[in-house]
């Protein structure tokens, strides 16, 4: 499951060298799962004309290839059972062995997502135990295109303690807390890709049509006019020719990377690392991405809820789950209140639960690393969107949500904030106080406050610097030092109650 990148052959070339033969995209393989109880398709290609013959278990599907040699049929559902035979016949046969039925999920976005199991806590032990030959594996090849792919080089694979080690760690964790609950197999998808901007993973025509992205687009426009790749492969060849002459002192010359099949060009991700498995059947997708887009937090605010739009509109699988983690924190702590554009990303993230149904938000203030954007972490982020997943989509009677800010209450020289999810009672680790808060005058000021827990669901903050109190902020940093949980070990949901603008704003 080695990951590549490369520059993908434009659509038209692969589908047109699949016609020699009955053929079906590498998102079919052996060792696949099938998503159960739903209508799956399935597709490929064929000779114009050719007809085709399905079959799966007591299962029978026919149709014929149109003008341009592509067919497609949708299975009817399918239960748990023994693994199943998948068989495509046209002037040749296919076949697919050890077919299984369970649940799907896709795990994607960037780095956090992308980081491997070798690359954890404890990746010794974990990949020794990763015995799950009901758990299977799919990873998408890193290819940056503006034209869509309709495949890919890779299979699925059955999870072993040699298969899982550069698989996504959170989205192994995620799938193997699914199936040990659940007792069904469970395939995962992985296309995240390190670094990757959101809006690589968005249509970009939808971009170019809707005038909030002009900016966007009017960048990559001139980087596209200007961008001389192989310019900047010789500069780098000049760099390691001098390096080596001097004796390799100092670190090694990268080599460039080609921005234009890159993971940051709009619809690039789109078309070449989703596009080859949209349809697909899945139950849904985990997601962790933001990093890159901190930078323009209040862009984001559109920009992700029209990327899960997008998918759930292309997938035709209606709004399929979309659970997503939150940023953790990462970066310098902060000696006084300010504006951070880290904290304008999660409440970014933060208000996609109220623009769209059926998302979900797992929340990481706690399990960041300061000095490292990749936290080691990643079993309990895992959990956290798997608690999401096993609440609403499979029944289960857990605790899924961290505690939001529901509402504020000025109460002379004191603000009352009360709280919504917070199992039986908030709670405070490590120290009695809750801390964390910053509250702020008309002037719009912030210093730290102290609080205390009032309720069940209430906290009470104050400063003797702020008579009159306007505002309250939690949580509100790259790096925050705070310690407000639900009694079930959710931390409580950055936030603040003002809309002042922030360090991002009008940022595109």
């Amino acid at each position: 499951m080695k990951r590549f990148l490369s520059i993908a052959l434009p659509a038209l070339v692969l589908s047109s060298i699949a016609f020699a033969e009955v053929s079906l995209p590498s998102v079919f393989s052996d060792h696949m799962v099938l998503q159960r109880n739903q209508a799956n398709p399935v597709w490929g290609w064929a000779d114009p004309g050719e007809n085709i013959t399905i079959t799966i278990g007591n299962q029978t599907h026919k149709t014929k290839a149109d003008k341009n040699g592509d067919w497609r049929v949708t299975l009817d559902p399918l239960s748990l059972g023994d693994p199943l035979t998948l068989k495509v016949k046209g002037k040749n046969s296919v076949s697919f062995q050890d077919v299984l039925v369970g649940e799907v999920w896709i795990c994607s976005g960037q780095s956090n997502m992308q980081w491997s199991i070798s690359q954890s806590n404890d990746a010794d032990l974990e990949a020794l135990t990763a015995n799950f030959p009901q758990i299977r594996l799919l990873a998408i090849p890193q290819v940056g295109s503006q034209d869509p792919q309709r495949n890919f080089e890779g299979e699925w694979t059955i999870c072993s303690p040699e298969s899982v080690k550069q698989f996504s760690a959170v989205g192994y964790f995620f799938g193997r807390q699914l199936h040990q609950t659940l007792n069904v197999p469970i395939g995962l998808i992985d296309n995240a890709w390190g670094g990757s901007a959101a809006e690589a993973w968005v249509r970009r025509d939808v971009l170019e049509a809707d005038p909030r992205y002009d900016a966007l687009i009017k960048r990559w426009e001139e980087i596209e006019a200007t961008y001389d790749h192989q310019a900047e492969v010789d500069k780098w060849n000049a760099q390691m020719e001098k390096w080596k002459a001097e004796g390799r002192q100092g670190r090694r010359p990268r080599p460039p990377r080609n921005r234009l099949a890159g993971q940051h060009r709009p619809g690039n991700l789109f078309n070449g690392v989703l596009y080859p498995v949209i349809g697909y059947g899945i139950r849904g997708a985990i997601w962790y991405q933001g990093e890159h887009n901190t930078g323009r937090a209040y862009q984001y605010r559109h920009l992700f809820p029209l990327l899960i739009s997008q998918w759930r509109e292309h997938w035709n699988q209606g709004d399929f789950p979309f659970y997503w983690a939150q940023l953790a924190d990462y970066k310098d702590e902060a000696d006084q209140p300010a504006d951070h554009d880290w904290a304008e990303l999660r409440e970014a993230q933060t208000m996609t639960l109220d623009a769209l149904p059926n998302t979900g938000q797992a929340v990481l203030i706690d399990l960041g690393e300061g000095r490292d954007i990749h936290p080691r972490d990643k079993q309990n982020v895992a959990k956290r969107l798997s608690r999401w997943a096993l609440a609403k989509d499979y029944g289960y009677d857990v605790d899924y949500q961290s505690p939001t800010y529901k509402s504020m209450e000025i109460k002379g020289s004191k603000i009352r904030l009360t709280f919504d999810h917070v199992g039986e009672n908030l709670y405070t680790f490590d120290l009695r106080e809750p801390i964390g808060f910053a509250i702020a005058g008309k002037d719009r000021k912030f210093v730290w406050a102290k609080g205390r827990l009032i309720s069940d669901n209430q906290v009470e903050v104050w400063s003797d610097e702020v008579p009159n109190p306007v505002a309250v902020r939690y949580a509100w940093a790259d790096n925050p030092v705070c310690n407000l949980f639900s009694d079930n070990g959710l931390p409580a949901t950055p936030f603040r109650t003002d809309e002042w603008p922030g360090k991002t704003y009008g940022k595109d």
